[in-house]
């Protein structure tokens, strides 16, 4: 729902709304965005010409699935079509309001320390203080938030094992990233083909040294090989199968299947996501042994 505000609308925000007939209860789950901006209060003053846009209720989502707790941080395994933090559609749905209820804590003890794209699943790791998003922010830059992702492309990228290189910068659509674009910054992806089907999909491992937006679906359609339900960059939306049936997987196949990170101790912590049933179900429709899921999760990509 969009509109613009009219002389007589009134002087508040809530005023527009009940105006507008729209849910007061919007403003609360962050839907409402008055130009650019995220409205936070009924109070909130606006002025005739303000473009008030009430985003749709998301769908519901199930509850946050934790993979391990710490004193001082989380990680939770995310489900494909929630967002990492508030987006467009409002907050109460994102993963971090989902982590907190799951803990019990308020949503500002959550510090993500990465984050997947709304149609990526795997784990994602919140600091729950500020030492552990500093330490966690220093073993980055260090090389010691080792992350892992398997994904499904389209085409088997050449060489088989390397690394991926390419500088990122913005697209002309300023949601989007491309190589070269603009101001664009050093980006680079280790990479090893797991397997080929006989379709010839390949599941690839992935792991990023940089962090991108976007970075490894950037990446990998650059290669030729765009993964499968990636429009954006290129990815087959749906397939068509021999026997006629189409595929249509409804999701980025990208998953962050394990991250290491170090805890308070600087000990290595290993955190898993188990494979999701669906991105399971896909590589089997597309020809695809299901023993190169744990090869792509645990292949060594240090020598790449």
């Amino acid at each position: 729902m969009r509109w613009v505000v009219l002389r007589g609308h009134g002087p508040t925000l809530g005023d527009a709304l009940a105006r507008a007939g729209a849910d007061p209860d919007a403003i609360d789950q962050g839907r409402v965005f008055v130009g650019r901006r995220r409205a936070r209060k009924r109070d909130e003053r606006v002025r005739e010409g303000d473009v008030v846009e009430i985003a749709p209720s998301p769908a519901r989502v199930e509850a946050a699935r934790v993979l391990f707790r710490a004193d001082d941080l989380v990680a939770v395994d995310k489900a494909a079509g929630v967002p990492t933090i508030a987006d467009h559609s409002g907050a109460g749905h994102a993963l971090v309001a989902l982590t907190a209820v799951a803990l019990g804590v308020p949503q500002t003890r959550l510090h993500p320390t990465s984050r997947l794209d709304r149609d990526v699943s795997g784990v994602v790791v919140f600091a729950l203080t500020a030492a552990a998003a500093r330490r966690l922010a220093r073993a980055r830059q260090e090389g010691r938030y080792e992350r892992r992702y398997v994904a499904i492309a389209a085409a088997t990228p050449a060489p088989a094992r390397g690394e991926w290189k390419s500088a990122i910068g913005r697209a002309a659509d300023p949601r989007l990233r491309r190589v070269g674009g603009a101001r664009p910054l050093p980006a680079c992806t280790r990479y090893a083909v797991g397997a080929v089907s006989s379709m010839g999909f390949a599941m690839l491992a992935l792991a990023p040294v940089t962090g991108r937006t976007h970075q490894l679906r950037v990446h990998a359609a650059h290669a030729g090989a765009p993964l499968v339900g990636d429009r954006a960059y290129g990815g087959p939306a749906r397939v068509t199968l021999a026997g006629g049936r189409v595929v249509e997987p409804g999701r980025v196949a990208l998953h962050a299947a394990r991250v290491v990170v170090p805890d308070a101790r600087g000990d290595a912590v290993p955190l898993v996501a188990p494979i999701p049933a669906a991105l399971e179900d896909l590589w089997s429709a597309l020809g695809g042994d299901s023993a190169a899921w744990q090869v792509c999760a645990s292949c060594d990509l240090a020598s790449s």
